[in-house]
């Protein structure tokens, strides 16, 4: 009977044993994950007796908690609606959060570890808690311009102070009511989700970093930047065929409406102004691969993407697998894509005499009673090649944009008594589909203080394209007017 009964006391007591470590297990390591899990309704019902703190730009709130009469004390609302939805996101009862109101949950809650202090005196004092603020570095003037002009439109518009990263304006069109999400009925929240995610045009869909576009010519950046750091200058004379024969194929290269360059060769900052397609295929030919790869590198564009703290998607050259491929490639045609960020650090880092900064979003972290817990300091990309081109070549490349505005395909984002520089794009995408139109951009051009990209999907309509001069172009002038007026203004 001994030797039975030993055994199943060993066998309980190894149960025992392991109940014990996975209990512990959940508890220390699975702890954060659980807590922090979008379907944990328990955390959201415990979250909602206390008032979230705010999202804050320029000192108006975007989102913000108010007392109710109802089972949840808070109810989280959205004054401006869909203009800044990208970047608050929502804040859900049945889907959890997104955007600003997920990365920064915890501060948001007043559960930061940075706010112990905050809540052990509302403890002791019976003080109602609350959670601290974050304040944005969006500019409201260029926000709701950039959200104004897109008018619904299927596309994106991103700027960015080229000095220090800072992002100015991130609209993605169409957007959403993140207010429709926040409510306290289940039935309303779930039959309003489901009609966002069931829409064709896709309104939750951050397009701004979220979505990567083949980027037509606006890529003609690239090539001339790895062009001009090696051995050619602005006035180097290119062959520029009507149309150019691809290596290996039956296929022809054309430039926009299948327009001749005026003449078989001409200077780069022609083609460039000019946008000659076939010019810059036979550059980027000349050029190679791995010379193109290593510039596109040097300005972000990579696959991995980076956080700000929203999570951004990679951009990416694509495989290129031959010359015919490598003709495509240098045009931001083929398999080269970017989302509308990386366009505008592309323009920033050309502002910002060659260097690449990191994009941020948040520009500090409040406690309840406004003092400041962290905020962010600029810092470069990539700080083992914070230079994406010398000065020098930015300098050049400045030049050349400015061209592009003043005599070429951008004259449509021109601003009185300001020297705009910039780059147009149209970029085939599908076949029967119209073209994406493309504006990369800075201003002023002697001394920027903003980078812009602005992306529109399928421009023009059934009858006639859109080019980036056309469509593109005009929002990323009114984008830049307003960031300038309100720089002037102290705003």
């Amino acid at each position: 009977m001994n030797r039975p009964l030993r055994r199943v006391s060993i066998a309980a007591l190894i149960l025992f044993g392991l109940l014990v470590a996975n209990a512990n297990y959940v508890q220390v390591f699975e702890g954060d994950n659980l807590r922090t899990d979008s379907g944990n309704t328990r955390v959201l019902l415990d979250e909602y007796e206390r008032q979230r703190g705010a999202i804050v730009v320029d000192g108006k709130s975007l989102a913000e908690s108010r007392p109710t009469n109802d089972k949840l004390k808070y109810l989280r609302t959205y004054p401006f609606k869909a203009a800044y939805a990208p970047a608050t996101g929502f804040y859900s009862l049945i889907y959890g959060a997104t955007g600003i109101e997920q990365t920064d949950n915890d501060l948001l809650t007043g559960s930061d570890n940075r706010l112990f202090t905050r809540r052990l005196s509302d403890l002791l004092t019976g003080r109602d808690p609350r959670g601290g603020n974050v304040v944005l570095t969006l500019n409201r003037q260029a926000q709701e311009t950039a959200y104004k002009e897109l008018a619904g439109r299927r596309g994106a518009v991103v700027a960015l102070d080229p000095r220090s990263g800072a992002i100015l304006a991130m609209v993605s069109s169409p957007s959403y009511d993140p207010t429709l999400l926040s409510s306290h009925d289940p039935t309303a929240i779930r039959a309003n989700y489901d009609k966002l995610t069931s829409d064709v045009d896709a309104p939750m869909l951050d397009r701004a970093i979220n979505q990567a576009y083949p980027p037509g010519s606006t890529f003609k950046v690239i090539v001339s930047a790895a062009a001009l750091q090696n051995g050619r200058t602005p006035d180097t004379v290119l062959d520029c065929p009507h149309r150019l024969k691809l290596p290996q194929s039956t296929k022809e290269l054309k430039n926009f409406g299948d327009e001749t360059c005026g003449a078989d060769r001409v200077p780069l900052i022609t083609a460039f102004t000019n946008s000659f397609n076939t010019a810059f295929a036979k550059l980027g030919m000349d050029l190679g691969e791995s010379t193109i790869r290593r510039q596109a590198e040097a300005f972000g564009i990579s696959d991995k993407g980076f956080s700000m703290p929203l999570d951004v998607s990679g951009s990416s050259v694509g495989p290129i697998t031959d010359q015919a491929a490598l003709a495509q490639s240098s045009i931001g045609q083929r398999d080269v894509k970017l989302t509308p960020l990386q366009g505008a650090m592309i323009a920033g880092a050309v502002a910002n005499r060659g260097l690449l900064m990191k994009p941020y979003l948040v520009k500090e972290l409040q406690a309840p009673d406004l003092s400041v817990l962290d905020s962010t300091k600029p810092e470069p990309l990539n700080p083992d090649q914070p230079q994406a081109i010398p000065a020098e070549v930015a300098g050049q490349l400045t030049t050349m944009m400015t061209s592009v505005v003043n005599n070429g395909t951008g004259k449509k984002a021109q601003i009185e008594n300001v020297q705009v520089a910039g780059k147009t794009g149209t970029a085939e995408n599908a076949p029967g589909k119209q073209p994406h139109a493309w504006f990369i951009g800075f201003a002023p051009a002697d001394n920027p203080t903003v980078a812009v990209a602005v992306v529109i999907e399928n421009a023009g309509n059934e009858n006639s394209e859109a080019t980036g001069g056309e469509a593109s172009a005009p929002i990323a002038r009114d984008v830049i007017k307003a960031i300038l007026g309100s720089q002037r203004g102290g705003g």
